[in-house]
């Protein structure tokens, strides 16, 4: 078929453009701003738009399909040219309901934990020689794209967002995908800008509910009390089965793993690990892997893109990258790391880079989770405040948001970089937390 995909650029559109070209199909696509890596992987496969923008032209009677991201907006020129035509015009999540309508679909979802659950899976089923279709949101080793579809395979794999569909359409992703399977791994506020309160929040994974198969299953985290009460509440008739926390315990600041199988030494770490290794045991069961299967393959799992990956070490100072951003997410890998490194220094710092994370409003969901590291460093750029239209924020109003006034606000990176260089003999690790890049720093130059 001929697909054109408007918005190609996006972490996971560019990813869908090069499967539907393995595919065989022959695929086009536009976009106003292309960064890496997806600007390289599409030039590389041909599938680069030769001019960056939008143009109307690109759209004709020839195309079967046009594939709408959520970086285009409602007036976007192709998208209406696209409508006039009557074109066959799908959002990303839709898309990939009609490509895997015929298979079981397996849909992870949750405020945190959902990438790194997929790609346990994935990891599994990829060490046992089980093939499958996937989408997942994070580039993992041993994998070209981080999209598959197939006309042969049993299960379809997704990392579910809650995210909106799409210009046109503001429900959940996760709902387009009709699960056979969900996982559930936790509930906490976030995407202030789409969802200004609670409330709107939750009830997104309410409808979750409601779009599960006919005789599908709900696999929740019975620890996570937002869950609990949400499947608790349920009327549908769906099978539900809960999960813990399994038991572990940690030695030589490495998580080891309490198994029937005997203790399991793990290269990730945190509770909150433990409990997404329990929630990809459970997926994994369902899709016909053995506990022992499942143990034999995930002591080799290093955890996901830039989720608490290591970036330097050198003579005993490590520095950890993590993709947490939301206050959740912090909370979780800042707890890992004091449960994991308990008598080292830990320096830690958040980058507010988001548009729920730079609403002081919002911030105030983030108390207590910097307290954990001996040195917390807040950054954010005010620039980047005043480009969202957000009100300005001020060093004082952050530390209390946080509700720890030893935290340290930082609103340059030149301070910042130096604040490091000036702080690294004092500690041990160093986290940084965030879904930008701290404005540009190179950390690895900056280290070594």
């Amino acid at each position: 078929m001929k697909i054109h995909l408007i918005a190609i650029g996006g972490s996971a559109m560019h990813n869908l453009a090069l499967a539907l070209q393995e595919q065989g199909h022959q695929v086009s696509g536009s976009d106003d701003e292309i960064f890496e890596p997806s600007k390289t992987r599409l030039a590389k496969k041909g599938l680069l738009p030769d001019t960056i923008g939008w143009d109307a032209s690109r759209i004709h009677d020839d195309l079967d399909i046009v594939v709408l991201g959520m970086h285009a907006r409602k007036d976007n020129p192709e998208l209406k040219k696209a409508l006039e035509l009557n074109l066959s015009v799908y959002s990303y999540p839709e898309f990939l309901y009609e490509s895997s309508k015929d298979k079981t679909r397996v849909v992870i979802t949750g405020s945190h934990g959902k990438t790194t659950i997929t790609s346990m899976i994935l990891h599994v089923l990829n060490f046992h020689d089980r093939d499958c279709d996937f989408m997942v949101g994070a580039q993992l080793e041993g994998f070209e794209t981080m999209v598959r579809l197939s006309d042969h395979n049993e299960f379809m794999l997704i990392e579910g967002d809650e995210y909106l569909s799409s210009p046109l359409d503001p429900r959940p992703k996760f709902v387009h995908y009709r699960p056979n399977i969900a996982l559930l791994s936790g509930i906490a506020w976030d995407h202030y800008n789409v969802f200004p309160a609670y409330e709107q929040y939750r009830h997104q994974f309410e409808l979750l509910l409601d779009y599960i198969e006919p005789g599908g299953q709900i696999i929740y985290n019975k620890d996570d009390t937002e869950v609990e009460h949400l499947i608790e509440e349920a009327k549908q008739e769906i099978k539900k089965f809960p999960y813990h926390t399994p038991s572990y315990h940690v030695e030589n600041q490495r998580f080891v793993l309490n198994t029937i199988e005997g203790d399991l030494e793990l290269n990730v770490f945190g509770a909150h690990n433990m409990n997404n290794l329990e929630g990809a045991r459970w997926v994994c069961s369902q899709m016909g892997i053995t506990d022992e299967e499942f143990y034999e393959a995930i002591v080799a799992f290093e955890g996901a893109s830039k989720r608490m990956e290591p970036l330097v070490e050198k003579e005993g100072f490590k520095v950890y990258r993590d993709f947490a951003h939301a206050p959740s997410k912090v909370k979780a890998s800042m707890h890992g790391c004091r449960e994991t490194f308990a008598n080292q220094k830990i320096m830690a710092i958040l980058e507010l880079h988001t548009f729920s994370s730079l609403n002081l409003e919002f911030i105030k969901q983030y108390a207590g989770s910097m307290d954990p590291a001996d040195t917390a460093v807040i950054y954010f750029n005010p620039e980047v405040v005043a480009h969202k239209k957000l009100p300005k924020l001020d060093s004082l109003s952050v530390q209390e948001a946080f509700g720890n006034d030893s935290i340290l606000v930082v609103q340059s990176s030149d301070e910042l970089a130096q604040l490091v260089k000036a702080q690294e003999k004092n500690h041990d690790i160093l986290v940084l937390m965030s879904s930008g890049n701290f404005d540009g720093i190179d950390w690895l130059e900056l280290i070594n």
